[in-house]
């Protein structure tokens, strides 16, 4: 016992990029159950195991990806890699964070739609759609009660799913409008728009961490406008060299090139996570650009959720699916097609990412007592919420009427949903495990039928 308790007493020794590499390439490929997940396995082995980075400072760094548009489990890797190991080592943990999903997912969309329609593949599906519905209601609920602390904030989420789902209101000018809102009512009822933590568990020590509490900010990490200027304009160029070879190759109006400039929006509206971009997504993708229909979105999002990697990386299905479904190459080149389509929507989701933590993280650092949730962002999440249940009654429509309200209702689903949520919500069932056992039921009824 002594012996154990001298180890976590000692300084961890300096851990080395090729070490650090290894990990996150890990990560990639074990990062299962979503962002909470993702962010509780980081936390026990960077903070608890490792003792890479102490309690305070990771807490601090996910304060500051939580304010983000983008994925936070995500931003939280790119920033914990760069305070380690500077630029390289921040671009390292977020692709490897990312790279993994990003191959499974398009081995697992080709499958879907060369076998989707093979009885055994349609039987699983049909288990796994009233299974993501029911993930989606309680994704609601779940951001919906730590979020919507008062009534003024219950009202926004109320009009923001009215909005969406009566009128119609693209997502991006939902977002804006509840930031405005949020805004304002820091000046006029800032009780209402009160910023409370994240975590109650600061103050924990697991012993000395290599980034302890009083670690000095190492000189990469200093705020500079040299180099914040600098990455600035290489992120720009980046964005602009790509979009300008897409736009010359293929036209402004070509499907890669508007994937490039819808994903690039939809990068900036990622306020409370996946499922809140995924009403943008699916407005774009399924009603303007007609990429993919409906019932693929619920199915890309069903794959989404059986791979590791953040949730959002269902953009890859919809990138993939759209460049499929347009053979941007030919008919004869579909996969080729899909996989470009692939490429571009997640390059251009994720580049914000890391600009984000590049450009933002040294004065992150420098103010590291400082950073909490502003008005304009507690407004946001609130909309959030709204749109989250527009989102469930969407799934829910196209899942348990398929053929229009007009045609039978798919009571097995209505169970499997139903069956589902009660296992998220009372026995805390993670995803995986619920989405396999339905899948299975899924196959089972239609091999009865």
């Amino acid at each position: 016992m002594t012996k154990i308790a001298d180890e976590v007493a000692v300084r961890p020794e300096p851990v080395s990029f090729l070490d650090a590499f290894l990990y996150w390439l890990k990560l990639g490929f074990i990062s299962f159950g979503g962002p909470a997940g993702q962010i509780s396995m980081m936390h026990q082995e960077l903070v608890e195991k490792r003792r890479w980075i102490s309690e305070h400072r990771f807490l601090h760094a996910l304060n500051y990806t939580m304010v983000l548009p983008g994925p936070e489990a995500q931003q939280l890797a790119t920033y914990i890699g760069w305070l380690m190991h500077g630029t390289w080592g921040g671009v390292a943990a977020g692709v490897l964070f990312v790279l993994p999903s990003f191959f499974i997912l398009i081995a697992l969309t080709w499958i879907y739609l060369v076998y989707g329609n093979v009885p055994a593949v349609a039987g699983v599906l049909y288990g796994i759609k009233p299974a993501v519905t029911a993930i989606v209601v309680f994704a609601a609920y779940r951001i919906g009660s730590k979020a919507l602390t008062n009534n003024v904030l219950r009202i926004m989420a109320v009009l923001a799913f009215l909005a969406i789902f009566i009128f119609d209101v693209p997502f991006p000018y939902i977002v804006l409008m509840a930031g405005i809102i949020g805004y304002a009512g820091s000046h006029f009822l800032p009780e209402k728009f009160r910023v409370g933590g994240h975590h109650s568990a600061l103050g924990k020590s697991f012993g000395p961490a290599l980034i302890d509490d009083d670690t000095p900010i190492p000189e990469y990490a200093k705020f500079k406008w040299v180099r914040f200027l600098s990455f600035s304009l290489i992120g720009i160029t980046v964005w602009g060299a790509v979009m300008v070879m897409l736009s010359i190759t293929y036209g402004w109006e070509g499907t890669l090139t508007q994937m490039g400039w819808f994903f690039t929006k939809a990068a900036f509206v990622t306020f409370g996570g996946a499922y809140a971009v995924l009403p943008y997504v699916y407005q774009g993708g399924v009603e303007n650009y007609a990429w993919l229909s409906g019932t693929q979105m619920i199915d890309g999002l069903a794959l989404g959720e059986t791979t590791p990697g953040p949730l959002i990386m269902v953009v890859a299905f919809v990138g993939f699916v759209g460049g499929w479904t347009k053979e941007i190459f030919g008919p004869e080149m579909l996969l080729l097609a899909g996989a470009a389509g692939a490429g571009i929507a997640t390059l251009f989701t994720f580049l914000p990412s890391f600009l984000f933590i590049l450009l933002g993280g040294p004065a992150v650092e420098a103010t590291r007592h400082n950073v909490r949730f502003t008005a304009p962002l507690i407004g946001i999440t609130a909309a959030v919420v709204g749109v989250i249940l527009n989102l469930a009654v969407f799934f829910a429509y196209h899942v348990l009427w398929p053929q229009g309200f007009g045609s039978t209702f798919e009571w097995f689903s209505l169970l499997i949903g139903a069956g589902t949520f009660v296992a998220l919500f009372r026995y805390k069932v993670g995803i995986v495990p619920v989405i396999a056992a339905c899948a299975v039921v899924g196959l089972s009824y239609s091999l009865l039928l």
